[in-house]
Parts: structure tokens; C-alpha cells; sequence
């Protein structure tokens, strides 16, 4: 009883169950004695609860290095607050020649304004080439974070 425009979009399907399951195993749980909604609920709990001591090493850290302004929030008791995806600048040098100087470190990072034209223009940080950025995800590691932190401080 009902009529399709055309075909279902198959691939869709198939990626959005892979990812839930994917999210679902992140839980640890047994899958005999778990819903796939509980696994799903405790896979996104333990990756929010991980990214989140991600985030707190490299918040301390970029504060730690001299002449490092991270925008945002940055008080530990407040990072649920944010997302693990950490913006900052780095007094006297420019954005794009640090990206270039962690790029040959194999750290990748983005640069500039993000399309973030607004932001950038209202705290005065365009004409400046913007901020740098650093996006964690539950597959970083605190290893990861600190190679980024010592290549930084091998600019001062």
C-alpha cells in the first residue's frame, strides 16, 4: 500500500546500522544481555567521558606553553560544556606557518577561519590568518596529544 519515488538508498542503510553497531561495541557490553539501545547509550557515555580527558590534557597543556591563548572554555569543571575540538593562538607566530610546522611532524590541524568569517573578524583574529584548531575524536591518544605539545614548544 505504499508506492516508492525509486530505489531506497541502500548504502545509506548499511553505513547508519555499521555505525550504530560500531557505536554499540564502543560500550564493552554483551550483547546477550544488553539492548543495542543501552550498548549505543554506553558507547556515546564512555566516548564523551574519554574525549573529555582529552581534551583536559590539551587544554593544560596549550595553557602551559608560553604565549598560547586557547579560545573557549578552558575550566576543567566546565568541559561538558564544549566539544573536544580545541581552537588557540600562538602570540607572534601565524597560524598557517604553525599548521605547516606540525604538518612535518605528521600532525595534522586546521587553520584559519573555519568559515567562520564572523567570529574571526569580531575578536579581530582575520587579518591575522585566524586561530589554529585541533579536533580530538575516541581514537586519539594521550601520546598523540603530547608529540602536538612538545612540537609546539619547539617553537619557543
Amino acid at each position: 500500500h505504499r508506492f516508492e519515488t525509486g530505489t531506497q538508498n541502500h548504502e545509506g542503510i548499511a553505513g547508519t546500522r555499521a555505525a550504530v553497531e560500531y557505536l554499540a561495541q564502543l560500550s564493552g557490553l554483551d550483547a546477550s544481555t544488553h539492548s543495542r539501545r543501552q550498548r549505543v547509550i554506553a558507547g556515546l557515555t564512555a566516548v564523551k567521558a574519554y574525549e573529555k580527558t582529552l581534551s583536559a590534557r590539551l587544554i593544560a597543556g596549550l595553557q602551559s606553553i608560553r604565549g598560547v591563548k586557547v579560545w573557549g572554555i578552558t575550566d576543567a569543571a566546565r568541559l561538558d560544556w564544549r566539544v573536544p575540538t580545541v581552537s588557540f593562538t600562538m602570540d607572534e607566530r601565524h597560524p598557517r606557518r604553525i599548521a605547516e610546522h606540525l604538518g612535518e611532524r605528521g600532525i595534522f590541524v586546521w587553520d584559519g577561519n573555519y568559515y567562520a568569517l564572523s567570529i574571526m573578524e569580531r575578536l579581530g583574529l582575520e587579518q591575522s590568518g585566524g586561530m589554529l584548531r585541533v579536533g580530538l575524536a575516541h581514537y586519539n591518544t594521550a601520546d598523540e596529544i603530547d608529540r602536538l605539545l612538545e612540537a609546539l614548544a619547539d617553537l619557543r
